[in-house]
């Protein structure tokens, strides 16, 4: 891995910051930076992923794709435990109004 240096002038109030959060880590404050400037590089590549990706979506195919019924029930390990009245976080959506009538609800989990 090939290293170079940048001189980084950061506000003394951030500046402590780090070297607050990379002692509590157990990592150098060189460390640190290292890896915030990865994750952002990260989230940003991902956001223009999902961003490229979402140009190319057919909304209305996908819709039909959830809208079919399947004839078999769920696979062992696919089953939702649970009704409507289940203390386990779990609820029917209320159904969804499109451009061609009522879709019915799905399962949705609460927070």
């Amino acid at each position: 891995m090939t290293q170079s240096n940048y001189p980084l002038r950061l506000q003394a109030s951030l500046l402590e910051e780090v070297r607050r959060l990379a002692a509590k880590e157990g990592a150098s404050v060189n460390q640190f930076i290292n890896v915030a400037v990865a994750e952002k590089l990260s989230a940003l590549r991902t956001a223009a992923f999902f961003r490229e990706r979402s140009q190319r979506a057919d909304v209305n195919e996908a819709l039909a794709l959830l809208d079919r019924l399947g004839t078999e029930p769920p696979r062992l390990g696919d089953e939702i435990s649970g009704g409507p009245d289940d203390d386990a976080g779990l609820r029917l959506a209320e159904p969804e109004r499109t451009r061609k009538g009522v879709r019915r609800g799905r399962r949705s989990v609460t927070g």
